[in-house]
């Protein structure tokens, strides 16, 4: 299994930007399709983005389109989720997720600790 630690958290204005990363060990990174879930307080875990094994193919929800972007570095064994625009509703912990095959229509096979973000009006 693979093992997931998520970093580039923390509190920034609304209309600004961060960086997550999230390095991946123990297992070949290029074998997972990657992803991104965040987890409001008092709500569920949402999907926020996802990408194949190769960067070949990327899925984002709706709500960040145009404002987040997904890469990932096979070479470094990291993903990353570059965020721009931030709104106070983007304000989660964010989780970091590889699925169980290189492709992100499959189940999610291991989740990072989580990092918190926090969008200030």
């Amino acid at each position: 299994q693979v093992q997931l630690v998520e970093s580039g958290g923390g509190l920034v204005q609304a209309g600004g930007s961060l960086r997550l990363s999230c390095a991946a060990s123990g297992r070949t990174f290029s074998n997972y399709a990657m992803g991104w879930f965040r987890q409001a307080p008092g709500k569920e875990r949402v999907f926020v983005g996802a990408m194949n094994w190769n960067g070949g193919n990327t899925n984002y929800a709706g709500f960040v389109k145009g404002r987040f972007i997904i890469s990932r570095d096979n070479a470094k064994n990291t993903l990353y989720l570059q965020m721009n625009s931030l709104k106070p509703e983007d304000t989660a912990v964010y989780y970091c997720a590889a699925y169980k095959t290189q492709l992100i229509s499959g189940a999610v096979a291991s989740w990072g600790q989580g990092t918190q973000v926090t969008v200030s009006s």
